[in-house]
């Protein structure tokens, strides 16, 4: 239960719903009551000699039983003044009826309009939270967790809790106070006979506490196999290439089936179970109505308890009453089940701490002027062994460093550090003197750009992707800078330009273009230091030249670290740093390196020998 009363307390500042849904809901109750309630004036005027039971005067007013019993009796005597007696009291009782229902049904959907509006807010601030999560939170969190378990979690999760949870709480707030009005007014009618009903309801509880705890367990493995096809789902995408030149249409569709079926099997018996929870609410409530019938019926003819037959068959309809909600709240229980399991993977994804936070006092501004120091840096992934040991590193502002190594070296492990992408597991790395742990993150972002191998773009127009995470930017700053990124003349090409929507991460243009783009972006953000990640190694030869001019323009009088394979790119760096295993092994300019015929030879060597092959 205490997911369930942290879901209500996430309906702030939602929460002034509750007393206007309250209000509407005790009105329904009440009207829905009287509907039944009239069955018992409604036999005596048909059946009775003297239904008014004699002159009848206006009563005063007073907030009681009594009140209101006189008030319609004195309305009804009224009604049917004159000839015709009884007719006229069957009219009176069947616009009161019309009236009851109408008010009834009036409040009914006022209260689902309300509970409707504070639900969509509800479930939009947690999907909005969830999204804030998953975009502040730090790379490391990625690498824990699924793609499609988080997928699953945006999208399945948090309709489980929109459609069971918070459906749920409607029926377990209006439901209860309908079935615990209608026991108080059934009490008013005959205390023995009531008393007697509620000796059944401890074996109602059973049950349906039997059923509910199979089903939570059931939802949580069900939750985890639909996260499992939705990763497996996005790999299939992703890499449909492969699967086709292999030929292995029918090995992921089996892979896939496989899955499926094991998620199947799970939500045959949740459903088995969920389903189960109703009709057996239906069945015990029918039994015990054919037990009060027996037993009412004996009072009646015994004329025991002042039970008369109009008011036993206005207990029985009333006792109908309640089976419709005893079934909503034995199917909301099984329900709410399903919806708690999601309920906690919300929460625990919401709660994931996270290792990438500002600390308290973290400098808001942050002006590059000096150099940047990596000071005996040491670095491991989730407990593997360290890809960076002891490193030392000193950038000054302006120059064009390039990082060159083998895969696994430590490349791209050095150019996350820096914009804190991931924390170093030891050592320091400073900006002008200031550890960077001491800066507010979007302080020390500001001053970087990247450019990765993988050209991240969005479905969305170009503009909008060169203009990415700037605000009012004016046409002419994305021209200038696509421009200059070689961008400008197959941007106009394309058949709306600027305008151009370029699809699921740009696949509507060619490798080289994407890059392109996304070198624009990084010159209109105009940061002095720029980390390019391999930004050329994927592209053909003319695309290479266009990028690597475009690239050389984004470097003019920046701070830049580059690592590339090709190592034709760069030859003209300030510094070239070697690693090997986490560590420098050769550092200095191309000439340099080349003139010690040490490691960077080889690796230049090798590149050679391998072009003149192709």
């Amino acid at each position: 239960m205490k997911l369930f009363f942290r879901l209500l307390r996430f309906s702030k500042p939602y929460h002034h719903y509750i007393p206007e849904y309250v209000v509407y809901v005790v009105f329904y109750t009440i009207f829905g009551l009287l509907n039944f309630v009239m069955i018992i004036p409604l036999l005596d005027f048909l059946f009775k000699d003297d239904p008014i039971n004699g002159v009848v005067s206006k009563p005063e007013f007073s907030f009681t039983g009594d009140y209101f019993q006189g008030i319609f009796r004195y309305y009804a005597q009224e009604f049917s003044a004159g000839d015709n007696q009884k007719f006229m009291l069957l009219v009176y009782i069947t616009i009161i009826l019309i009236l009851v229902t109408l008010l009834k049904n009036f409040f009914g959907f006022m209260s689902q309009k309300v509970l409707a509006r504070m639900r969509v807010n509800l479930v939009k601030k947690i999907r909005n939270s969830l999204f804030s999560k998953l975009t502040n939170t730090s790379l490391s969190f990625f690498h824990k967790k699924q793609k499609g378990q988080l997928l699953s979690t945006m999208s399945s999760d948090l309709s489980e809790i929109e459609n069971t949870v918070v459906t749920s709480v409607q029926i377990l707030f209006r439901d209860p106070l309908t079935i615990i009005a209608t026991f108080i007014t059934l009490f008013i009618i005959s205390k023995e006979l009531t008393f007697f009903t509620l000796l059944f309801f401890p074996l109602s509880g059973y049950v349906i506490n039997t059923i509910s705890r199979g089903l939570r367990k059931r939802s949580g493995e069900s939750q985890t196999l639909l996260g499992s096809l939705m990763s497996y789902t996005d790999e299939m995408i992703t890499g449909n290439r492969v699967i086709k030149i292999f030929n292995a249409e029918g090995f992921v569709q089996n892979q896939y089936q496989n899955l499926n079926d094991k998620y199947t099997k799970v939500m045959k018996k949740i459903v088995t179970n969920r389903e189960l929870a109703s009709p057996l609410s239906e069945v015990m409530g029918v039994t015990v109505i054919a037990i009060i019938i027996v037993y009412g019926g004996h009072l009646v003819l015994s004329k025991e308890g002042g039970l008369t037959a109009s008011m036993f068959l206005g207990y029985l309809g009333l006792y109908f009453s309640i089976l419709n909600p005893a079934k909503n709240i034995g199917q909301a229980i099984a329900n709410l089940q399903r919806g708690l399991v999601s309920g906690q993977r919300v929460w625990d994804l919401l709660d994931e701490k996270d290792e990438i936070t500002d600390s308290p006092n973290a400098l808001t501004t942050l002006n590059f002027s000096k150099n940047i120091a990596l000071k005996n840096v040491s670095f491991a992934y989730q407990n593997e062994v360290e890809v960076l040991t002891d490193f030392n590193l000193i950038i000054e502002k302006g120059k064009t460093i390039a990082l060159v190594g083998e895969s696994g070296a430590g490349k791209s492990t050095v150019a996350d550090l820096i914009p804190r992408f991931y924390d170093v597991t030891k050592g320091s790395i400073e900006i002008d003197g200031v550890n960077i742990r001491e800066v507010k993150l979007d302080a020390l972002r500001s001053q970087m750009s990247m450019v990765t191998q993988e050209a991240i773009l969005f479905n969305d127009s170009v503009f909008n992707n060169i203009a990415f995470g700037a605000e009012n930017v004016p046409l002419e700053s994305v021209v200038d800078a696509a421009k200059v990124a070689n961008a400008h003349e197959f941007i106009l090409s394309l058949e709306e330009g600027y305008e151009t929507m370029i699809g699921d991460r740009g696949m509507r243009l060619s490798g080289g273009q994407r890059q392109r783009l996304t070198i624009a972006r990084a010159i209109l953000k105009n940061a002095p230091i720029i980390i390019m990640d391999e930004a050329t190694s994927a592209l053909d030869t003319e695309s290479e030249r266009l990028v690597q001019d475009a690239i050389n323009k984004l470097t003019q009088n920046r701070t830049s670290i580059i690592i590339a394979h090709r190592l034709s790119t760069i030859q003209h760096a300030d510094e070239i740093i070697v690693m090997h295993k986490g560590q420098i092994v050769e550092r200095g300019n191309h000439d340099h390196l080349i003139l010690e015929n040490g490691y960077y030879k080889r690796l230049v060597d090798m590149q050679k020998l391998v072009k003149s092959d192709q």
